[in-house]
């Protein structure tokens, strides 16, 4: 193991990461012809602990990454994104202009990059894609061109058995692979369970070395407060290297570690993992309430570090906790923390259901009412039986139901269903009313619709039905290629020795290790289709006001020149009202969409296939290339957001509007979300009623809440002055942002959505 002095990681000193994206690359040739989990092995020895960060001042625990522009990660950080073996072209760049860098290292950093261009695990899965797979999705860029459909490259939502890890520790889990590889017979098997023994002492050296670094650290303390935090942080460290841990300290040091250094970017139930130790520290002593609390806004602080915002899923609450008392204290820890900090990390959510302790619910709200976009809100009286029903599984294993990233579920270490694609429906039915051409390129897109006249509303629908279902077949086949790829390029070690069943199995988590291997497809612009297709047939085909051609022309013209049929168009019946005729629509585009994507486990090698309506910022991006819409959104725009009315349209109340939300199967899906945008007023004036509202809402089947609470001017206010509201934190969709961190075109989609006041 390489000693990297203190400071030494912080400098990111180009030539040394040159040496480093070297000795990485001739490990990879020497082992070409190896097993992949053997390969895999010796590549971890390569990257940790070098890619780890120093330990920062104000730290109570250790563990920073910086990802190098050569990785090996099941799911890589940056716009570029990538699995496997991942090389950012983009990081390259910048390595290759810095003034510091020997020409011999260029000339060797650009020969990288030469060999990288053809070697990564992205550039593999698009190689292996069949001629009709490379038709129907030409290009990956989904943020910066026009298309109806992506594919997206990364094997993400692992929420892993963090329980096994603080029950066994790094000896205990050594000790039963040792045992598995000592009664096998299989050679195979044999190798993979070296190689997990590998990735294990890979992991080790990295809690060593961060131990090292904690006492030469404390040598050089600011304070004596300090060095005391540092002597505990590098006996945690110790400790947690040989056994498993005794403490909440060292429990939260041993699994937050754990989950950086394996690539998972989610935390699992915290609660349950975390509980039974914060509860033998306060009995024996050892924490005070207070201390604890401290701890755990140190643990805050690193998860924030980490900067995943698009995942950092923390769950408390909910069904299926082994000790629910001691979870229960830790869940309030947890929320009291969330209230504190103030952040947009980690992504505090909180499952409920009758007869849960109505503590956990009542102190959510009151730091949701301060300003706080978590905990996000889960009902597991709805979304249980619904993920039993989608996923098609035991009563059992869905009470274990988790939401991952920006709202997916998953089986807590049990099932993988990472989102593998992006599917724009609204762009969909532009193309379909293009018959068959997307108006941005010229170029054909989808099936072929030259002749295709649309004589009746039926004959819209079937075409974009058609349509539609060609890009789903598609990428329902890329997800299962790109789990192929996957498996063929390792076994991602560190990920199964925490997930069921690859050790039982001695397999990789691709490779039939993991007991369901699922995926999932986000959907974008799912309300603003529903609401066109609304405004078509009554426009068109019940009053023939105007002719589709007509309607079509009007609309690629942005409404220029055609203000009154604007008017007329907005005015239409729009989801989120709970008007029938609208929402009508709405559940048949929903129920199309997700029961013949769910359909895809029929003919593809997945458990399951399932639309997830998640939304992050994609309904603002992929907005940018989706022209005016037939519900009067204009050109160029956001598109609605997840599961929610489109902004501004939902007009009659929050009452209507949750009415409309609740006619959704939430059955036939692994994840929606709704969106709503409360005032602070509501929540300090108006608690009881705003509480018997939400109690209303999730009675009467609501799956799922994410809440923002502003005051009624703040967000118009902080447009106009940024430095003045740095603290007004707001969900986006699937993730927070500070609100004068985003740029103008998804502020703008915020504010405008309908603030209940």
């Amino acid at each position: 193991m390489e000693v990297i002095p203190v400071g030494a990681r912080s400098k990111m000193d180009v030539n040394r990461m040159v040496k480093y994206m070297k000795d990485f690359t001739e490990v990879y040739l020497q082992h070409q012809d190896s097993p992949v989990a053997v390969r895999e092995a010796a590549i971890l020895k390569v990257q940790y602990p070098f890619i780890m960060g120093d330990i920062e001042e104000g730290d109570l625990f250790a563990g920073r990454l910086h990802w190098p522009a050569l990785s090996f990660t099941p799911q890589a950080d940056g716009n570029e994104g990538g699995f496997g073996y991942v090389f950012n072209f983009s990081k390259t760049a910048l390595l290759l202009e810095d003034p510091s860098l020997t020409s011999s290292n260029r000339q060797l950093l650009l020969e990288l990059r030469e060999f990288w261009k053809n070697h990564h695990s992205s550039f593999k899965t698009r190689q292996a894609y069949p001629p009709h797979i490379k038709e129907g999705l030409p290009g990956d860029n989904w943020t910066g061109e026009s298309g109806v459909a992506f594919p997206l490259y990364r094997i993400a939502g692992t929420h892993l058995n963090y329980k096994k890890l603080v029950q066994k520790g790094i000896g205990g889990l050594e000790e039963e692979i040792a045992t598995r590889k000592q009664h096998t017979t299989s050679e195979e098997k044999k190798i993979f369970y070296q190689s997990c023994l590998d990735a294990l002492g890979c992991f080790r050296d990295v809690c060593l070395y961060y131990e090292a670094q904690a006492w030469e650290k404390s040598r050089m303390a600011s304070s004596a407060e300090r060095k005391r935090e540092l002597e505990e942080m590098a006996v945690s460290l110790g400790h947690i290297a040989s056994d498993k841990p005794a403490t909440l300290r060292e429990a939260i040091q041993l699994t937050f570690l754990y989950c950086l250094v394996s690539g998972s970017q989610n935390y699992g139930r915290i609660d349950d993992y975390l509980g039974d130790f914060l509860e033998e520290d306060l009995n024996h002593g050892v924490l005070t309430r207070e201390s604890a609390l401290k701890l755990f806004e140190g643990y805050w602080r690193i998860m924030i570090a980490r900067m995943a915002p698009y995942d950092g899923r923390a769950i408390v609450g909910g069904r299926g906790r082994s000790n629910e008392p001691a979870a229960d204290r830790l869940a309030l820890l947890a929320i009291e923390t969330a209230g504190r900090v103030m952040d947009i990390l980690p992504q505090l959510t909180l499952r409920f259901y009758r007869g849960q302790n109505p503590l956990l619910y009542q102190r959510a709200l009151d730091v949701l009412g301060k300003g706080s976009t978590f905990p996000m809100l889960y009902n597991d009286e709805v979304n249980i039986p619904s993920v039993q029903k989608a996923m098609e599984v035991p009563y059992e294993e869905a009470v274990d139901y988790l939401p991952f990233g920006c709202g997916e579920y998953v089986l807590y270490h049990k099932s993988i269903a990472t989102p593998s694609s992006v599917l724009n429906l609204l762009k969909c039915l532009e193309v379909t009313l293009h018959k068959g051409i997307d108006p941005l390129t010229g170029k054909r897109t989808g099936i072929d619709l030259g002749g295709v006249e649309f004589r009746s509303f039926d004959d819209l629908w079937s075409a974009y039905a058609k349509n539609l279902e060609y890009f789903i077949d598609i990428l329902a086949e890329q997800e299962e290629i790109e789990y192929k790829v996957a498996a063929k390029e390792a076994d991602y070690l560190l990920l199964g020795i925490l997930f069921d069943d690859c050790l039982e199995r001695g397999k990789g988590i691709l490779n039939g290790g993991a007991r369901y291997l699922g995926g999932t497809m986000e959907t974008y612009g799912n309300v603003n289709t529903a609401d066109s297709f609304t405004a078509i047939r009554y426009m068109v085909y019940d009053q023939q006001k105007i002719s589709l051609e007509e309607l079509v022309h009007a609309m690629d013209k942005d409404f220029e020149g055609d203000s009154q049929l604007h008017r007329q168009l907005l005015n239409l019946p729009k989801f989120g009202n709970d008007e029938e005729e609208a929402d009508e629509m709405a559940r048949r585009v929903h129920g199309h969409v997700c029961l013949y994507t769910r359909n895809q486990r029929n003919w593809t090698g997945l458990h399951h296939y399932l639309v997830v309506n998640i939304n992050n910022d994609a309904n603002t991006t992929l907005g940018r290339f989706t022209c005016a819409s037939a519900d009067g959104r204009k050109a160029f725009t956001s598109m609605a957001n997840g599961n929610s009315p489109m902004m501004g349209m939902d007009k009659k109340g929050i009452t209507a509007m949750f009415n409309s939300m609740l006619k959704m199967d939430t059955s036939i899906h692994a994840g929606a979300v709704q969106n709503v945008k409360f005032s602070k007023e509501i929540f300090s004036k108006y608690r009881s009623k705003l509480e018997a509202l939400l109690e209303s809402y999730f009675n009467h089947g609501g799956a799922q809440l994410m809440l923002t609470v502003v005051g009624k001017d703040d967000l118009q206010k902080a447009m106009e002055h940024p430095e003045q509201y740095q603290h007004i934190i707001v969900r986006v969709g699937g993730f927070s942002a500070r609100f004068v961190e985003l740029n103008k075109a998804v502020q703008k989609e915020i504010l405008t959505r309908t603030l209940y006041a």
